[in-house]
């Protein structure tokens, strides 16, 4: 008997249905931790994901590491641009309706996505939502308390405008983002190769509300980096204050571009005196202006947090070399 031949039909391939979350890992030289990003990511239960992680052009063994996981992961490949370039990269290839971000060096708790997934359906209005990080050494020993402390949410924008758009916000592994949102303010410019993180909390509170979650759903790895060091020296003081300039040019720029009506001013960017502080010798004078413009600070909303702040310039000294 002749077996008979199968046919071919003629209904083209259905595509894969999206899935709701896309997990976008950004990736620059950590091959020793993007495995624990990843492994936390794929070990998420309860939601429909995708897990996609960018490298921006590593020069250690991170590519290796990547590859490993096969078609578990869908892996992009870049030449080294900044973490805005890498993240934008990610949403790019993305399918989900939600955007989960995190950062290599990080992950995720489980329970995480299911998390949040259900503060945007029972909150559709919301652009942005995050969660607690719990901050640790690389020997995961918790150190401090999960942050931020103060939580924000609703309409923060009046606020925003009066405190050159500073809030106590979440850190990259903590911003969820809905698609809609990310496409009404744009992609993050490419000015942020660090603290990419800075045009998400800017900008999308200005148009959507937002969401707090009070549950640490992922660590905070505590390390040095480009960003972060034990103790600050000038140079660090200088490209933060660079970047909180740079910040405050593009959201003005984007404020101004969607006729929003918001306009933020350096001046009433608190961080930016201190550190500026930090940089000079200050005298009792100086001093007291400080303390009293930190009184009246209006990105820190919890009181006593916000006076323990401004206390603390009292105390203030040149503590860096300025050279």
């Amino acid at each position: 008997m002749i077996p008979t031949r199968p046919t071919l039909s003629s209904e083209p391939e259905k595509p894969m249905p999206a899935p709701e979350i896309s997990v976008l890992i950004n990736n620059y030289n950590y091959g020793r931790y993007v495995a624990r990003a990843i492994d936390s990511a794929l070990s998420q239960q309860g939601v429909s994901f995708e897990v996609i992680v960018v490298d921006d052009g590593s020069t250690d063994d991170s590519r290796q590491v990547i590859a490993d996981y096969g078609h578990a992961v869908r892996a992009v490949l870049q030449r080294n641009q900044g973490q805005a370039a890498a993240m934008n990269a990610a949403v790019a290839a993305s399918r989900g309706a939600i955007l989960c971000f995190l950062d290599a060096d990080d992950w995720f708790m489980p329970g995480k996505l299911a998390a949040i997934a259900s503060a945007f359906a029972d909150t559709p209005e919301a652009g942005l939502v995050y969660h607690r990080l719990q901050p640790t050494g690389n020997d995961d020993a918790p150190l401090g308390p999960p942050i931020p402390r103060t939580l924000c949410q609703g309409d923060i924008a009046p606020r925003m405008a009066r405190s050159a758009g500073v809030w106590p916000f979440p850190m990259t592994s903590a911003i969820s983002v809905r698609r809609e949102a990310w496409d009404c303010v744009g992609a993050i410019p490419a000015r942020f190769r660090i603290s990419a993180d800075a045009w998400l909390v800017g900008a999308i509170p200005f148009v959507f509300p937002i969401v707090a979650l009070p549950q640490a759903l992922g660590g905070y790895r505590i390390h040095d980096n480009t960003w972060h060091r034990a103790s600050d020296d000038a140079p660090m003081l200088r490209r933060r204050m660079a970047h909180w300039e740079a910040t405050v040019e593009e959201l003005n720029a984007f404020l101004t571009a969607r006729d929003l009506g918001w306009r933020l001013d350096m001046a009433d960017h608190f961080p930016h005196f201190v550190a500026a502080s930090r940089l000079r010798p200050i005298g009792l004078a100086d001093r007291t202006r400080l303390f009293l413009r930190g009184l009246r600070f209006a990105g820190e909303p919890h009181v006593l947090r916000r006076g323990r702040d401004a206390l603390r310039t009292l105390r203030l000294r040149q503590t860096v070399d300025p050279a």
